[in-house]
C-alpha cells in the first residue's frame, strides 16, 4: 500500500457513485451465484461449470467482469484468487464447491461469494457454514469500532483457529466503487491501518481443513446488520 495515501483517497470514489446503485447490485450478484449454485449438478467439471457461470452471468446482463468467475470444486477450494484449479476436477455426490463472481452491471460493480455442499458429508457442511461464522464474526468486531482492516483479518484468523481452521490471508479483502474502483485503490482491506467505512469495502473469509483438502469462501459488503436480514 502506498503509505503516502490518505484514508480520504483511499476510500475515495468515482463521479459517478451512488451508495443506492451499489447495494441494488449488491443484491443482483447475490442472486447471481445463488442462481448459478442452483445449476451445479454431480459430475460436471470445473471448467463445465465456469462456462455455465459465464452463460448465466450474460443472459443477467453482466457488461463484463471486473475479475474473472473464481468457480472452485473440491481440492480446487484451498486455493487463492490468482492459483490456476488443478485441471479436471469433477463435482462429486458428497462435495464442496465455492462461487466468486465480480460483475459489472452498467457502470457498477458486484462482488459476491458463498459456498454450497453437495450430499450429506457432516464435515463439509461444517464448513461451509463457518466461513459464513468467521465473515460475520469479523463484521460484528468491525460494528463494534476502533478496529483497522488489519486488525479486523487478525481477528478473523483467530476465529478460524477457534472454529478449527487455516484462514488464507491471501483472501484479504479489497475496495469496491462505480467501475473501476482499482483506479482509486488496489490494494487490500488487511493493509490498511484505519476502520473501514461501510460500503466501501469487501470482507473476503477464506478458510481451509487443516488436514484434509477442502475449503470454503465467503465475501460481502461490510455493512451493518439491516443488510443480513
Amino acid at each position: 500500500m502506498d503509505t503516502n495515501l490518505s484514508q480520504s483517497q483511499i476510500e475515495g470514489v468515482g463521479e459517478a457513485f451512488d451508495m443506492a446503485r451499489l447495494l441494488q447490485q449488491r443484491a443482483r450478484t447475490n442472486e447471481a451465484v445463488k442462481a448459478i449454485a442452483a445449476a451445479m449438478r454431480p459430475g460436471m467439471l470445473e471448467e463445465q461449470a465456469v462456462a455455465l457461470a459465464n452463460s448465466l452471468l450474460a443472459g443477467r446482463q453482466m457488461r463484463r467482469g471486473w475479475h474473472k468467475v473464481n468457480l472452485r470444486f473440491g481440492v480446487n477450494t484451498t486455493l487463492h484468487f490468482h492459483t490456476a484449479s488443478q485441471p479436471g476436477v469433477v463435482l462429486g455426490e458428497n462435495d464442496i464447491f465455492f462461487i466468486d463472481i465480480g460483475p459489472v452491471f452498467e457502470n457498477w460493480e458486484g462482488d459476491a461469494g458463498d459456498t454450497f455442499v453437495m450430499g450429506q458429508d457432516a464435515e463439509l457442511a461444517r464448513c461451509a457454514a463457518d466461513a459464513r461464522a468467521v465473515f460475520h464474526a469479523a463484521r460484528h468486531r468491525w460494528l463494534a469500532g476502533d478496529i483497522s482492516g488489519r486488525g479486523l483479518y487478525d481477528f478473523a484468523a483467530a476465529e478460524a483457529s477457534r472454529l478449527g481452521w487455516v484462514l488464507n490471508l491471501d483472501m484479504n479483502g479489497h475496495r469496491i466503487s462505480d467501475f473501476p474502483h482499482k483506479a482509486i485503490f488496489s490494494g487490500s482491506l488487511a493493509q490498511i491501518d484505519f476502520a473501514p467505512t461501510a460500503g466501501l469495502w469487501v470482507l473476503e473469509i477464506q478458510i481451509r481443513h487443516p488436514t484434509r483438502p477442502f475449503g470454503a469462501f465467503f465475501e460481502d459488503l461490510l455493512l451493518d446488520d439491516s443488510h443480513f436480514q
